[in-house]
């Protein structure tokens, strides 16, 4: 029980190692190049713990994904840090939900995806990849619109239009691929 507990908290941990690796250079890449899309990819880790580790090892990792999108809008003022920071000017206990609840569900929806459309290995991990993806985008662009609608007049549908547009497709196609390239080496190296 113990050596399953620890290799539990093992997996966590190297998951994580790469989730803050990625969130770095992500971050310094995106802040760097001018790019025309900044494309979330600190979900692909979750996405790819949750098909290989399951569904409470994706969440957790989901929710560290969370606090990583809180703490760096805490620290790092943007004007929509308030969107994802209860910490900052017009941030409150919506931020929070926004932050870590679609982060979350990044940890489960890729596992029942993927055990759904296992019997086609190929389908199921790019269909589990990209539906993790979109769960990111359909949870956080509708909390937002939901939640914080009146921030912008009741015009917060040209910003979300904008976000769903360019960032998400990349961000689906982005996961889709290496969901698919890199679930299948990690279960060699696992078994």
């Amino acid at each position: 029980m113990k050596q399953r507990q620890s290799s539990k908290v093992a997996v966590i941990s190297i998951f994580f190692a790469v989730m803050l690796v990625v969130h770095l250079l992500s971050s310094v890449i995106f802040n760097v190049l001018p790019l025309p899309i900044k494309p979330t990819l600190l979900s692909i880790p979750v996405i790819v713990a949750s098909i290989i580790y399951g569904p409470r090892i994706g969440a957790t990792l989901g929710f560290l994904m969370g606090m990583i999108s809180l703490i760096t809008n805490t620290v790092v003022l943007l004007p929509t840090s308030y969107l994802f920071s209860p910490f900052v000017e017009n941030g409150n206990f919506y931020s929070l939900i926004i932050a870590l609840v679609p982060r979350i569900l990044i940890g489960v929806t890729p596992y029942y995806v993927y055990k759904l459309f296992q019997k086609v290995d190929k389908l199921g991990l790019i269909l589990a990849g990209a539906i993790g993806s979109l769960t990111n985008t359909i949870f956080v662009l509708g909390g937002i619109f939901i939640l914080f609608s009146s921030v912008y007049n009741g015009n917060i549908q040209a910003l979300l239009a904008i976000v769903l547009g360019t960032n998400s497709i990349a961000e689906m196609i982005i996961a889709a691929i290496l969901t698919l390239i890199i679930v299948p080496r990690l279960k060699k190296i696992r078994a």
